[in-house]
């Protein structure tokens, strides 16, 4: 089995339809470009954990929209699905950025998270530049929840080693806390 290796991919062309605040949109990949951006990719409307997720990522928006990020949840529903989970559940009608359909898994397959014989995705995260690379992923099963801090702290440290390509950001590095950049003298020191 061949595994493959996503960091500084550049997204595919594609055209979406979504659902945001109360309307249909359609996302395209000129949308995404010029700032930063989060794939979030979830297995299905109506279900369990998807919506404990596309909550706690809500409840970073505001944050995330502060350092210059668009959030894109994508699941393999319809966008009409999306509408009528958001009309149906407090959780999801919250939600404040845009959810794409993605009903024949060709976004999901860009981004490796495609499951063909559920015809869902994977539980995938993905931070893209503005020049569309993808800089930091990962993926879960299923049944195994993510933490919208980590995906902040993710973009935040992506963010920084792009504004400053000499320095490099430790385990657990948040904003204001110690870099490192990297030199002979350090090799064997950290």
């Amino acid at each position: 089995m061949e595994i493959m290796n996503l960091i500084n991919t550049k997204l595919m062309e594609f055209e979406a339809d979504a659902y945001q605040n109360g309307e249909f949109i359609k996302v395209t990949t000129d949308d995404v470009l010029g700032k930063w951006s989060i794939f979030f990719f979830y297995p299905a409307d109506f279900s369990f954990v998807c919506p404990t997720e596309l909550g706690d990522v809500q409840d970073h928006y505001a944050a995330l929209q502060a350092i210059d990020c668009e959030v894109y949840s994508v699941s393999t529903d319809s966008h009409f699905v999306h509408k009528a989970w958001a009309d149906a559940t407090d959780t999801i009608g919250k939600i404040q950025y845009p959810m794409i359909a993605d009903p024949t898994g060709k976004i999901s397959r860009f981004f490796g998270v495609m499951d063909e014989e559920a015809g869902q995705a994977y539980r995938g995260s993905f931070v893209v530049n503005p020049r569309g690379e993808i800089k930091a992923y990962e993926i879960h099963d299923m049944g195994i929840g993510r933490n919208a801090d980590e995906l902040v702290r993710k973009l935040e440290a992506a963010q920084f080693v792009e504004e400053h390509g000499d320095q490099v950001c430790p385990a657990n590095w948040k904003p204001g806390a110690d870099t490192i950049a990297p030199s002979l003298d350090l090799v064997g020191k950290i």
